[in-house]
């Protein structure tokens, strides 16, 4: 049982993008997102257009991203055998991937906020999606933090046969450098680093969908080449 549950949960990180996506697509946020340069008028007419479509895509994208909790706990848990008696950089993944997690779902609510009442004035539904969208995408600083503690418990790992390959290793410092761009939306409403621009929206949402997939192949990888009676507890 326990096996599978793993499973299950290292499944969920790839299943949390998909969903996700699938939910931006019908929400309208992809495949162009709403500028952070639009008027008030444009941005309400975004929320507006076709509401139910916007408020459903989004429901839909809150609820697939439920699944990088699973897939936080499982990289936790795998983490701690590769660590041992003093496992601080698993509960520091553990912290990171928590709070990544409320920020990846918690902009999403503020955008259905901004839908929920059409008639609400344009400057406090535009005060909302800018809330939504500087909370989503500028504090990447949790994010890096994961990677950098997942990327050192691999390379740290010294057993002759570890858990995870050092390359998934690398692969987490460089998804954490990829972030950084990010927070450079802070300063700009168009451009390259804007928060729909290429480098702070779509660098970042390839690098993380590219670590959802990668951590949830390579754990339950790890988790199959386990010994079933170290898994099951003993029990045929």
């Amino acid at each position: 049982m326990s096996r599978r549950v793993r499973i299950l949960c290292a499944w969920a990180g790839p299943a949390a993008i998909v969903g996700a996506l699938i939910g931006w697509l019908i929400a309208g946020v992809l495949p162009v997102p709403p500028a952070a340069s639009l008027s008030p008028t444009q941005v309400v007419d975004f929320y507006t257009t076709n509401p139910t479509a916007v408020r459903a895509g989004l429901l839909l994208a809150i609820l697939s991203l439920s699944g990088v909790g699973a897939l936080v706990a499982v990289i936790t848990t795998t983490m701690l055998s590769m660590e041992g008696r003093n496992p601080v950089l698993s509960f520091l993944q553990l912290i990171a991937g928590t709070v990544t997690w409320v920020l990846l779902i918690v902009p999403l609510v503020i955008m259905n906020v901004a839908a929920f009442r059409p008639e609400r004035s344009p400057e406090l539904t535009m005060m909302l999606n800018d809330l939504a969208w500087i909370l989503f995408i500028p504090p990447v600083g949790p994010f890096v933090v994961q990677n950098i503690a997942i990327a050192a418990a691999i390379l740290l790992d010294k057993s002759a046969t570890p858990t995870l390959p050092r390359w998934v290793g690398y692969l987490n410092l460089w998804v954490g450098f990829l972030f950084l761009p990010g927070t450079l939306s802070y300063f700009f409403t168009d451009g390259p680093f804007a928060w729909q621009g290429i480098f702070s929206f779509w660098l970042a949402l390839a690098a993380y969908a590219t670590w959802a997939f990668v951590m949830g192949l390579s754990v339950r990888a790890a988790i199959k080449r386990e010994p079933v009676e170290t898994i099951d507890d003993g029990s045929p």
